[in-house]
């Protein structure tokens, strides 16, 4: 009998004898893979850049009072509440103001008559000049009176303007269309024109207030769409309305302003995200070329003789069917898409097409 070992040797020899007949092939007898390939080239891609923020108001009125020591006598708005230009937010009390109003209007109506007077008897001596009837001295006189007593009446009516004036500013209007923001006055307080009384936004604007990062503001421009997530997760369009031109020294951030629709939901101080989009034009190849692995992300080159060659690379955003390659290959490589995953290093392939890129150059 044959011993176990010199049948085993003898099997091998004849598997690996039939190999090198005509009906077997060896790997390198093999057909190559037929893969798809697509160029790396600089394709347009629509991506979004996230922040976070603040709810500001677009322009912020305060309101208070133009006269000192007056008491308050009533507060006609709330917080929240939506005003018209014109529209009477509180009263001062006016009594101290109403009687000396009465004591100039009395003097003024005395002056009066005796203006009236005064005119009256200078009319007398019209045309009396030289005549020998009344003195020039007399005469004069009576014109002097009748100009003092006009005097009077207008200084007299000018101090009755200006207290009138002072009683109206005793009503607080809003200066525009706008939200109460904060109402800081009560009855019964004393006005000063050094404190606020109101603070109102102007027109009810609110904006978002976001916080960038210095590289990535130089990402979005004036005009840009963006969406702003508010916290109970409506999402709100706006627009790119400023830029800020100061970073913080200890932050690093700056400041874009979102222009936003008006809407009840939006509070003053109210924490939101702001996600602005945005397209760039960046270096990038179809999603199926990348593959991922303990070792990172790769693709497979095919270089002129149609052999493979696995590149490390570093990626960033995907869209529309495209992954940015941010190092690891340059424009132009051709790289393996469909069948990409069956080839190895030195592996000779066959092209079967190449595929175009699912955005516009």
């Amino acid at each position: 009998m044959m011993p176990r070992s010199l049948l085993c040797a003898l099997t091998l020899a004849l598997l690996l004898a039939g190999c090198h007949r005509t009906g077997g092939k060896t790997k390198e007898e093999l057909p190559p893979q037929t893969v798809t390939v697509a160029v790396a080239g600089r394709h347009d891609i629509a991506g979004a850049l996230s922040a976070s923020g603040r709810l500001v108001p677009r322009e912020e009125m305060a309101v208070s009072a133009d006269l000192n020591g007056y008491r308050v006598s009533q507060v006609l708005v709330e917080e929240g509440a939506r005003v018209r230009r014109g529209q009477v937010l509180a009263v001062l009390d006016d009594s101290l103001l109403r009687s000396q109003i009465d004591q100039v209007r009395a003097t003024l109506a005395q002056q009066q008559v005796a203006a009236d007077q005064a005119a009256a008897q200078a009319a007398r001596v019209d045309g009396l000049d030289n005549q020998g009837v009344l003195s020039k001295e007399a005469i004069d006189t009576r014109r002097f009176a009748v100009r003092s007593s006009r005097a009077a009446v207008a200084a007299t009516r000018a101090q009755l303007n200006d207290l009138l004036t002072r009683q109206a500013h005793l009503t607080i209007r809003a200066p525009a269309d706008g939200v109460v923001l904060e109402r800081a006055v009560r009855p019964g307080d004393t006005s000063s024109t050094g404190t606020a009384m109101f603070r109102l936004a102007r027109g009810s604007l609110i904006e978002f207030y976001a916080e960038l990062a210095e590289t990535d503001l130089q990402q979005i421009h004036v005009g840009d769409p963006a969406e702003v997530v508010l916290p109970s997760g409506r999402r709100l369009a706006g627009q790119v309305r400023l830029i800020g031109m100061r970073v913080d020294a200890q932050t690093g951030l700056a400041i874009a302003r979102i222009a936003l629709p008006v809407d009840p939901e939006l509070r003053q101080g109210g924490f939101a995200e702001g996600r602005f989009t945005r397209t760039v034009s960046v270096l990038s190849v179809p999603e199926a070329a990348v593959h991922f692995d303990a070792d990172g992300a790769s693709v497979k080159v095919v270089d002129g003789q149609d052999r493979v060659r696995r590149v490390a690379v570093r990626t960033g955003q995907r869209a529309a069917g495209q992954v940015e390659i941010l190092s690891g290959l340059a424009a132009g490589a051709r790289v393996a898409v469909k069948g990409s995953a069956f080839v190895l290093d030195g592996d000779k392939v066959r092209i079967a097409g190449t595929v175009q890129p699912g955005v516009a150059k």
